[in-house]
């Protein structure tokens, strides 16, 4: 067995303010050989340039880390046009590049923070894929029989419901994080402030533009936020620090609501260990703060537009 596990990051990294917790966590942790980065589209709603804006958070966040040798690979800068169709960019290739080396004892974790359309697009480029030891995590899609609101259609999901549909359909091997659970890993202000405030400008950086967020979106008195997407990389790094059961794969309505599916086995997380995602994350900050690369740039006081 190897001593590190290959992931690959598919972030829509501009989209809100907790991608940057995640990719940061896997890239300060040392079983996790990150073969790639992907940044990706987070639809029309907010911007119009939302790949670019992703591609450029990737890059500041990089920076920030010292890690110049990290592989970038942009995405699809919009969802796949049906269901058919896939949306070929250098992400989607890269994810299939990396397929092929997976083996059985060394497989590929291909996490998803955002919509799935680079994983269909690779699935339609290579039916192949679907065989080889990949496991996809995806953190998206609604609770399954839980008393549990959401506004409207789960984001990740309404940004690609058909690539979302092609990856359920295709008997990848896949883990789901729903909403209701995502939800739950919220940290406050103060919480980052004592935890990792003043420790290094990656740290600092990471705290303002969650509140600067916050600031610019809710309309109501608020001093948290969910990191959401975490959940992708502590269950790579700890594959038993979550509860889960195994479901037939549905499909997705175009509420976002869900339908009988080919059947696929799915495992979907009921709870994750957050003590330990947050702690863990908390402490490597922490030590990347003590001995880390220090950045080549300098961020500007109100965090990059």
């Amino acid at each position: 067995m190897t001593a590190r596990r290959r992931v690959i990051i598919d972030t829509d990294a501009k989209n809100e303010a907790d991608d940057q917790y995640a990719i940061v966590h896997a890239l300060l942790s040392p079983t996790l050989d990150v073969r790639g980065v992907v940044p990706a589209h987070f639809g029309t709603e907010r911007t119009e340039q939302s790949l670019a804006e992703s591609r450029a958070e990737v890059d500041l966040l990089l920076d920030l880390l010292g890690r110049p040798d990290v592989v970038v690979a942009d995405g699809a800068a919009a969802a796949i046009p049906d269901e058919a169709t896939p949306a070929d960019s250098p992400g989607a290739r890269l994810i299939v590049e990396e397929s092929r080396l997976a083996t059985p004892d060394d497989p590929l974790f291909v996490t998803f923070l955002g919509p799935l359309t680079d994983m269909a697009s690779a699935i339609l480029l290579d039916p192949e894929i679907v065989t080889r030891p990949v496991v996809v995590v995806w953190i998206g899609g609604m609770g399954y029989d839980v008393d549990w609101a959401y506004p409207g259609i789960e984001f990740n999901l309404r940004n690609d419901i058909p690539a979302a549909n092609v990856v359920f359909d295709s008997g990848i091997t896949l883990w789901q994080v729903p909403a209701p659970v995502y939800s739950m890993v919220s940290v406050g202000y103060a919480e980052l402030e004592e935890k990792i405030g003043g420790t290094s400008p990656l740290a600092d950086y990471l705290i303002r533009q969650l509140v600067e967020w916050n600031a610019a979106h809710h309309g109501e008195p608020i001093e948290h936020r969910s990191l959401g997407d975490s959940p992708a990389i502590s269950l790579v790094l700890n594959p038993r620090g979550g509860v889960a059961r195994t479901r037939p794969s549905p499909r997705f309505s175009r509420e976002g609501g869900y339908l009988p599916g080919a059947g696929h086995p799915v495992k979907v997380f009921d709870a994750v260990d957050v003590r330990y995602l947050l702690e863990d994350m908390f402490a490597k900050i922490r030590r990347f703060g003590r001995e880390g690369v220090q950045p080549t740039t300098t961020v500007p006081a109100q965090g990059r537009d």
